[in-house]
């Protein structure tokens, strides 16, 4: 991961007999960033931009190839409440809260345990509902090349996407990526990458200004997933990107990055 781009500082914090570890970049009004089930892709176009105006905090998920992995962490709900400890004993929260695919469902279910915790929810491509239509793809049935290809609608129509991901990686990179498989599978096999509770207790969160982002063509996180959400937590607005895939920071992140601004604005 690219860093130095940002001036960013790469911290680390002792929770629980664990030590996690996190990157602060950028200023202005703290966000949380928990990113997707390939890790942090580091400083692409869109988080530098967003970072001229937030100050951002992405927290490195445990066992996906910087922090180390917390056995003791056996799920996605689990490691909610980790994160909800940070928060609270960083006395960061309230905060405002963007996540990426299984980050996104990282954030849903810190909300449902405690909505106070977050000013503003946005979620992209979130995992953690069973979409009706559909099915949400697999990670490891095939190479993660493979994954990472179907993840975006259209690879020529996005040159950072092909910066990103388009050649050969660095061997540490491959490292990461299977890092960061094997602990999705450990933390999100079965059921596979959702949580058939989750509409349901969606429904009880009330006041929290919730923004939905979805690719309209998501091979990934099919959008209507992204539905089910809308109609579970009151009050959200689900915005759908035409001809976008799983990757809106990528291929859409003008548009994204002005619609998030906004909302982030918004009282």
């Amino acid at each position: 991961m690219a860093v130095a781009d940002l001036a960013a500082q790469e911290k680390q914090v002792q929770i629980g007999g664990a030590t996690l570890k996190y990157l602060e970049a950028g200023n202005g009004p703290p966000l949380l960033v928990l990113h997707g089930e390939l890790g942090f892709p580091g400083w692409t176009d869109f988080y530098t931009q967003l970072s001229k105006t937030r100050r951002l905090i992405v927290l490195l998920h445990p066992g996906f190839g910087v922090s180390d992995r917390i056995d003791w962490i056996m799920n996605i709900r689990e490691l909610a409440c980790f994160y909800a400890r940070f928060l609270q004993e960083q006395k960061l929260a309230p905060i405002a809260v963007l996540g990426f695919s299984l980050g996104g469902w990282i954030a849903a279910e810190m909300a449902v345990n405690n909505s106070g915790l977050f000013t503003h929810m946005a979620l992209v491509g979130a995992a953690g509902i069973r979409p009706p239509k559909g099915e949400i793809r697999d990670l490891f049935d095939r190479p993660t090349q493979h994954y990472i290809e179907n993840s975006v609608f259209d690879p020529v129509g996005a040159p950072e996407f092909s910066k990103l991901y388009g050649g050969v990686s660095p061997e540490k990179q491959y490292e990461m990526w299977e890092d960061a498989r094997a602990e999705t599978a450990r933390l999100a096999w079965a059921p596979y990458m959702y949580n058939p509770s989750l509409p349901y207790l969606l429904q009880g969160i009330s006041g929290l200004p919730t923004l939905l982002v979805w690719g309209g063509e998501d091979k990934v996180v099919p959008a209507s997933a992204g539905e089910v959400y809308a109609n579970s937590i009151r009050g959200a607005k689900l915005e759908m990107f035409d001809k976008c895939g799983h990757l809106p920071e990528i291929e859409k992140k003008d548009e994204l990055l002005a619609r998030l601004l906004d909302f982030l604005a918004a009282k």
